[in-house]
């Protein structure tokens, strides 16, 4: 009983620090059964994804020269290693499902913790969906054109059938998201190795897009973009209790996996630059397709279309898949979203929460489609949120701990407190970039977001006004009734 107290409470049970076994009725542990290459091929595999086939036109759109576009992809690398190093303390201390959940709610209290989980419902993964669907339209779209909205039509296409495919319980399986992997990587190569060695050099570069602004508006959007790209690290963190050799481990394959997708990041677009320039590397809808058919004609920009086409629409299902769950588990644990939480056994899958989702992402294609600029809506739409709660998670280590010193940590990030301080100061200036340098999608995100405060304000006025005695020792906010995902 005491063990299950200190372990809820954050503090380390008499048992978990004497044997290296988990005692007898309690929770089993994750073991560490991860190598280091496998844990740095995962990491790879979830962080190269499909956008780097679609944000470097936006990168070199914002930036004053070539030598700026590869600064701001080494800077995104080098950001990226200092977050996972905050994440990885976070997530080897409290393993924990609800991840990000999870530090918020520990470190910062409920009400926030619930704006998270509204943020997952409604801006970040269906902001994600509907802006892979854009990915698809662009490369789907060179190889059958479906007229001038083409791409906002082929987006909704897929967010449809990708949706319909999950309520029908057919779901793809794990061969099909290593496909991926392979798929973009063995696409990346392709671009790198034709784009550098057989590709002519482009004519001098006229700057793009940076030049009708001020300087450093541009350098901050162009790092709204660069580290969407390099998103998923955080995710990746997660492994550190299933690593083998502790901490020396976990920083050995956050640091090689981030210095591969850093080098195959300057490397690809070092090809695209070469083959294209910077201009034409800004102005280009499909800059993959655009390199292969310049140097191998149209059956190259059609291969690697295919080839990318294929990649989203697995990353897309992925994200599907998996945001639905996060609504399923909000549906379980507030009866206010209970609907959500209803999982049919005849699919196999929450058939509400897939269905709410993807009328959401639907609806943002439209805002995509409106606003005629699809990709770089979403990614507006996206970007402030996803950046307020990062900043709040690295707020959270720092209060963790403070507030609890004690606890066993089996890995502390190093150069305590610089490193989660500077981490924190890149969240909140890429925040400030994401809402002052960009359109009205931020303020759409912002705008929805802000919309989970009326949900907030019912459940607390039902915690003033219980309609029954909250069951004892449940872990549910605000005395709303027992989580019954217990």
């Amino acid at each position: 009983m005491t063990g299950a107290r200190d372990q809820r409470e954050g503090r380390p049970s008499k048992e978990r620090l004497d044997a290296a076994a988990p005692p007898e009725g309690s929770a089993a542990l994750p073991r560490p059964s991860l190598r280091l290459l496998d844990a740095i091929a995962l990491i790879v595999g979830i962080v190269v994804g499909a956008g780097i086939f679609r944000t470097p036109s936006m990168v070199a759109a914002n930036a004053s020269s070539e030598a700026a576009v590869l600064l701001l992809w080494g800077v995104g690398g080098l950001v990226s290693l200092i977050g996972a190093l905050c994440y990885a303390e976070l997530a080897s201390t409290w393993p924990h499902a609800g991840g990000d959940y999870h530090y918020l709610r520990r470190a910062l209290g409920d009400s926030l913790a619930f704006l998270f989980a509204w943020a997952r419902l409604t801006v970040i993964p269906t902001g994600s969906i509907a802006l892979l669907g854009f990915i698809f339209g662009d490369y789907a779209s060179q190889l059958l054109p479906l007229g001038e909205h083409s791409s906002a039509l082929y987006a909704a296409l897929s967010v449809v059938v990708l949706t319909g495919v999950n309520v029908a319980g057919l779901r793809l399986g794990k061969w099909t998201q290593n496909l991926l992997t392979v798929a973009v990587v063995g696409g990346l190569g392709l671009v790198i190795v034709v784009g550098l060695f057989f590709s002519p050099v482009a004519p001098a570069p006229v700057a793009a897009g940076a030049s009708d602004g001020p300087r450093h508006a541009a350098w901050g959007l162009g790092m709204v973009f660069v580290l969407l790209t390099y998103g998923g690290w955080n995710e990746a963190a997660y492994i550190s209790s299933e690593l083998r050799g502790g901490r020396r481990s976990i920083v050995s394959a956050l640091l090689w996996s981030l210095v591969a997708v850093t080098g195959l990041y300057l490397l690809v677009n070092l090809a695209y630059l070469k083959a294209l320039g910077l201009a034409g590397v800004g102005q280009s809808e499909a800059v993959a397709a655009e390199l292969l058919e310049r140097v191998t004609g149209p059956v190259g920009a059609r291969l690697i279309s295919l080839l990318i086409c294929g990649a989203v629409l697995t990353s897309s299902n992925a994200t599907i898949l998996m945001g639905s769950r996060t609504h399923y588990a909000l549906g379980r644990d507030f009866p206010m979203f209970s609907p959500l939480g209803r999982w049919s056994a005849r699919a196999d899958s929450p058939v509400n929460a897939l269905l709410v989702q993807g009328a959401i992402a639907l609806a943002l294609v439209g805002v995509g489609f409106i606003t005629r600029r699809g990709f770089e809506t979403m990614v507006e739409y996206t970007a402030p949120v996803f950046w307020f709660f990062f900043l709040l998670t690295g707020v959270s280590l720092l209060v963790l701990r403070r507030r609890e010193p004690d606890v066993v940590r089996p890995f502390r990030v190093p150069l305590y407190p610089l490193t989660p301080l500077l981490f924190c100061a890149t969240c909140a200036y890429l925040l400030y970039s994401s809402l002052a340098y960009t359109g009205a999608g931020a303020l759409v995100g912002v705008g929805v977001l802000a919309t989970g405060l009326i949900p907030l304000a019912l459940m607390h006025r039902r915690e003033a006004h219980p309609p029954g005695k909250p069951s004892p020792g449940g872990h549910t906010p605000w005395g709303v009734g027992k989580s019954r995902s217990a």
